[in-house]
């Protein structure tokens, strides 16, 4: 990959500079970046939070609710301070691909399309403001934070746009800010269902400044001066950020993707990097991925991922596949019955929850975990069983709803490991039940 030139225009390296300095000042060299190189799979570890040892499960029908969490790395933090950055620049008013909103009806851009004339304002881009682009971002935000576990996830939301003078294309003013926290991070999760609601009705307005979103972000989660979230030690950090363009400020004007703003977006990646941070990046859409040196180097460089979007839409489905806890799939068989449930609902944060065909009385489960890196751990536990408890429809709505979220994710991500990590499960159980 090349990276951006560092030969800059005057202009640039004082403000540049000033910006990178004073920011790396607060973060320091306690945390330098550390080389990737190639080594063994890190430990995994699983947690069971229920059932518990000896307690009696029941339900109507032989299906029993396990629910746990796993994670990657021993001595690896189990809790997460997780900052969704939003882009809700003027681009992201354009249709996302998908109807958002659910009314079957799906907005599209009526320039594009044989409309009469007079049928849609000149300058509208989206028929439905509920299937914009920026619509799809809220949704797959509010998606995400319903599955997480509130006890050991807290989050944030940071959004990033920068307005526009008229009269010249650059910014209005040097000192304007070009991202802003809507909520601070936090275990109320109500308060960011709120936030969100708060950036839809604002709407999309303004340029595109990367750098100023992961500087930001680096405040909040470091807990540096002047952060409005509390800082928190111990917990990993981590920034998902959302964006359908380029970098187009701070520098020139804001319709340009100038080489000074991918440099300046990657340099605050750099800080991110020695404050422990690490940033996943989603590029949405063409204009996106037409020049993705930004994202994608801001992903390699705090040792995070790059997703690229193609169709904005998915990006609903897409982040509910992301992994704080380095945990790609679980599985959980009944070891008594040669019977496996991979009806797992497993959220980023490593937290999962499932259904296990069981028999009534004793049965002995295993619950396996497959790690980002490849390894694995399994535990098990003794699970007594008598039936009563929920009504079939009940069973059946949550099991409906969890395989329709997980066929989703498999659609849109080719999982090859996780299909030959499953097939593996099974080829153990045929194996064992083979046995003498």
């Amino acid at each position: 990959m090349r990276l951006i030139s560092s030969s800059l225009r005057r202009d640039f390296v004082p403000r540049a500079a000033l910006a990178a300095v004073s920011l790396a000042c607060l973060v320091g060299s306690a945390l330098p970046a550390s080389a990737v190189t190639e080594r063994d799979p890190a430990p995994v570890d699983i947690e069971i939070a229920s059932p518990q040892p000896g307690e009696i499960v029941k339900n109507r029908v032989h299906m029993a609710p396990v629910r746990g969490a796993a994670r990657s790395g021993s001595g690896e933090p189990v809790d997460f301070d997780v900052l969704i950055a939003i882009d809700v620049s003027h681009s992201t008013r354009y249709p996302s691909g998908i109807d958002v909103d659910g009314d079957e009806e799906l907005g599209f851009n009526p320039q594009e399309e044989l409309v009469a004339p007079g049928t849609y304002p000149e300058d509208l881009v989206c028929s439905d403001e509920d299937d914009t682009i920026l619509a799809a971002e809220i949704q797959a935000a509010r998606y995400l934070v319903e599955v997480l576990s509130a006890g050991r996830t807290r989050v944030g939301i940071v959004a990033f746009s920068g307005a526009v003078d008229p009269d010249t294309g650059g910014q209005v003013s040097k000192d304007q800010k070009d991202a802003w926290v809507v909520v601070p991070l936090t275990n109320d999760f109500d308060s960011v269902y709120r936030a969100l609601e708060d950036i839809r009705r604002t709407g999309p307005h303004g340029a595109t400044n990367y750098a100023a979103a992961v500087q930001l972000s680096v405040v909040e989660l470091a807990g540096l001066p002047g952060a409005q979230s509390a800082p928190r030690s111990g917990a990993k950090r981590v920034v998902l950020f959302l964006t359908d363009g380029v970098p187009t400020f701070p520098f020139g004007k804001g319709i340009v993707a100038d080489p000074e703003d991918t440099e300046v977006a990657i340099n605050a990646a750099r800080l991110a990097r020695k404050a422990g941070i690490t940033i996943n990046t989603y590029a949405l859409g063409r204009h996106a991925l037409a020049k993705p040196v930004a994202v994608m180097e801001m992903a390699r460089l705090t040792v995070g991922t790059y997703t690229p979007v193609r169709n904005p839409g998915d990006i609903v489905s897409f982040l509910q596949g992301v992994s704080f806890a380095n945990i790609d799939d679980v599985v959980i068989t009944n070891l008594t019955t040669s019977e496996i449930s991979y009806d797992v609902q497993l959220a980023p944060d490593g937290t999962f929850s499932a259904f296990v065909p069981v028999r009534e009385g004793a049965n002995k489960l295993q619950v396996t975990a497959l790690a980002s890196d490849g390894g694995e751990h399994s535990v098990e536990l003794d699970l007594d069983f008598e039936k009563s408890g929920l009504s079939e429809r009940e069973l059946a709505l949550e099991l409906e709803r969890i395989k329709k979220r997980n066929k989703e994710l498999l659609k849109l991500i080719e999982r090859k490991r996780i299909q030959s990590f499953r097939a593996r499960q099974q080829k153990k159980v045929v194996i064992e039940a083979e046995e003498p």
